[in-house]
């Protein structure tokens, strides 16, 4: 096979030593920000052409882009949001880049544009994020998001008339973070200061502060209602219990699912911050109110989560169990029509069940089928509410649910042009190398026969469960006759706490273990073969695949890493990256920097073995992974003497981690990457 001329990577002498050890980091330079560094910007541009040659000559390519782009071609809803009397939800038609979003001034009746972004940018990458409307429905406030970026900036406008506000709000991060005033005089919501300008991509976030912003104001006399100077790392986000009496603020200093809860009673003018949970040992998710009663989802003294409630007015503020731990774990929970509405895993499948406020069991939400189901927000006192239902072979539908009677009737069903009937779903178990049983679902076309073509996927992290969905770009690769994998790796959330644990910090190597194993499964059990299999992750996941990689070149055909964490001693200084030491551990303690560069994607990349295909895909406004981890592991890569396959990377621009991202953005990466992974596993892409 020809080699590859990749372009030249200037090499520095950069040599640090870390508690001892000698840690060279020969690519440093490829950390500054393409926009304020033209050597980068010339190196990202060099990559970007040397790729596209390469995936040009994929037979398959084409083929996968209208047969993806046919398959996205479908009216898909978001679930909807009442308020006062008005129904919110958005819409996609189809192709187009961003979803819009429309109200309804009845269950049923005729949808109304309310913003339409697609006009925004001429790139389509402009998005509108989150948006909440107010309690009367009078007004909705939403968030813009430009280029992928997790900044936002919010907007209000007027439901009735749609006319954009003077209103303004900036530096808002991650997400919106607004809890309307129950009155819609103004909304709470969450910032940090405006960066420097030559670092608003790569400075650390810290200093987060909740204010009130106050309709037809400036932002510059918001009211600053909560905040921690003397320890800048914590991070505070409000919301409002449904009466609009009180402001429940979650403090947060990592990923780690621990936080404290202050409550403010707004009918007190001053606003007054009271502790209700202190300390930062469980996790405590406001679920709603009774009165001066707050009722919360906690593992604390249940690894799986219960509910308990919590009297605002007595005196030790001790919890009083209302459901208590099970067998599954508790993933969600909301209070509506009088009932607790809680959401199970099992076995990483949804189960959802009722309670009374008093914990009495009360039955449970029948579901159309095994799969994953999200929503069941609104009020306490609400007669309805919906659901999302979505499967590996089930695209995503909406029901409306009647909590009186419990009747859940289809409000928006998408049809999407493949048959959910030509495929199988099937859930195995296996052994990983310590003998913990793992789970993983097997997606294939019935008539698909092992050893076949597979794409394999994992994350295994921060306590963040995968369970089955559709993806509208998935079914083109089984129809050539390939299967898809999903493992529930240790370190997320499947199991609870205790799953989690078991894969993060000094046990990280155990998620690694369990995808590993779940390759070799996969081989022994005849559904791929050697030289057949590919793997995939994003962010942790895109850590996930670098670290597999170098621990075992020869397992895999090809590999994809997406927006990886690859730089396991520097990941801490940029942006969100300082929270995650709770998952990943402190490269500036000896331990942890011991551990976290043993497996380190960056500093683990080995000559003298043969490593499979690689094809690395970041974005270059990605401020939550910077791509300069994936820079300097693919600079690393094509250095490295590891064999003839391609080691690739695939440099998105105008795009950030994931979310924004257009719908035609979408469509070419799938496109690329199933093309790439086709070539290297010996997937025959036939016309169908």
């Amino acid at each position: 096979m020809p080699q590859i001329a990749y372009p030249r990577t200037r090499r520095v002498d950069q040599v640090d030593e870390i508690f001892g050890e000698k840690v060279a980091d020969p690519y440093r330079w490829l950390e500054n920000d393409v926009r304020n560094d033209t050597e980068v910007r010339g190196w990202v541009d060099a990559e970007n052409q040397v790729t596209e040659a390469y995936l040009a000559t994929l037979p398959g390519r084409d083929w996968f882009r209208g047969r993806i782009k046919a398959l996205f071609d479908y009216e898909r809803f978001g679930l909807p949001v009442r308020k006062g009397g008005h129904y919110f939800y958005a819409h996609n038609s189809g192709l187009q880049n961003q979803a819009v979003l429309f109200v309804r001034d009845s269950l049923d009746g005729p949808g109304r544009v309310l913003i339409d972004p697609n006009g925004w940018s001429a790139d389509g990458a402009t998005a509108l994020a989150e948006w909440l409307p107010s309690e009367d429905g009078k007004y909705l406030a939403y968030s813009i998001q430009d280029g992928g970026t997790d900044w936002r900036t919010v907007r209000v406008l007027e439901v009735a008339t749609g006319k954009l506000l003077e209103d303004k709000v900036e530096w808002a991060k991650y997400t919106m973070g607004v809890a309307w005033a129950k009155d819609g005089s103004g909304f709470f919501y969450s910032r940090y200061p405006e960066p420097p300008a030559d670092a608003k991509f790569q400075a650390l976030a810290e200093n987060h502060r909740v204010y009130f912003h106050k309709l037809g104001t400036a932002q510059a006399v918001d009211r600053l209602v909560y905040a921690t100077p003397d320890s800048p790392r914590l991070s505070h986000y409000a919301g409002i219990t449904d009466d609009g009496r009180y402001l429940v603020i979650s403090t947060t200093e990592g990923t780690d699912n621990k936080n404290m809860v202050h409550v403010i009673d707004l009918a007190d003018p001053s606003w007054t911050a009271k502790t209700v949970i202190g300390g930062l040992e469980n996790d405590w998710s406001a679920v709603g109110n009774q009165g001066s009663t707050l009722y919360f989802s906690t593992n604390a003294g249940a690894p799986r989560n219960r509910i308990v409630a919590i009297d605002l007015n007595s005196k030790d503020l001790a919890p009083r169990e209302i459901v208590p731990e099970s067998p599954g774990t508790l993933t969600a929970s909301s209070i509506v029509g009088g009932r607790l509405v809680l959401e199970y895993l099992v076995d990483a499948k949804s189960e959802v069940r009722r309670y009374r406020l008093d914990g009495s069991a009360d039955g449970v939400v029948a579901l159309p089928g095994i799969g994953s189901v999200s929503g069941f927000g609104g009020d306490e006192d609400d007669p309805e509410t919906f659901f999302a239902f979505t499967s590996f072979n089930t695209p995503t539908a909406i029901y409306r649910y009647d909590v009186a009677s419990g009747a859940a009737t289809p409000w928006a069903v998408s049809k999407v042009a493949f048959n959910p009937d030509d495929y199988a779903v099937e859930q195995r178990f296996f052994a990983s190398k310590d003998g913990t049983r793992v789970p993983m679902f097997v997606v294939r076309k019935k008539t698909t026969t092992g050893p076949a073509p597979t794409l394999m996927w994992g994350y295994g992290g921060f306590n963040i469960s995968y369970t089955p969905s559709f993806s509208a770009s998935r079914p083109a690769w089984l129809e050539q006759g390939g299967v898809f994998v999903l493992v529930n790796l240790r370190g997320g959330g499947e199991y609870g706490k205790a799953w989690h644990d078991a894969g993060r910090l000094s046990r990280k190597q155990n998620v690694f273990d369990d995808f590993i194993a779940a390759g070799e499964y996969l081989i022994a059990q005849g559904i791929t073969g050697k030289d057949q299999l590919a793997i995939q992750g994003g962010s942790n996941g895109g850590l996930l695949v670098g670290a597999v990689v170098n621990q075992r070149p020869d397992l895999f055909a090809a590999a994809m890493p997406a927006v990886g964490v690859m730089d396991m001693v520097r990941f801490d200084r940029w942006t969100a990256g300082r929270y995650w030491v709770d998952d990943y551990g402190y490269p500036s303690k000896e331990a942890d920097f011991r551990t976290l560069y043993a497996y380190s994607p960056y500093h683990n990349v080995k000559g003298g073995r043969d490593y499979p295909a690689i094809l690395a895909t970041t974005a270059d406004t990605d401020d939550r992974v910077v791509p300069g981890h994936t820079f300097k592991y693919a600079a690393a890569l094509q250095a490295a003497a590891i064999g003839p396959k391609p080691h690739l990377v695939r440099i998105e621009t105008r795009a950030g981690h994931g979310s924004g991202k257009p719908t035609d953005k979408i469509i070419e990466e799938a496109a690329d990457l199933w093309a790439f992974a086709a070539k290297w596993t010996g997937l025959e892409v036939r016309p169908r």
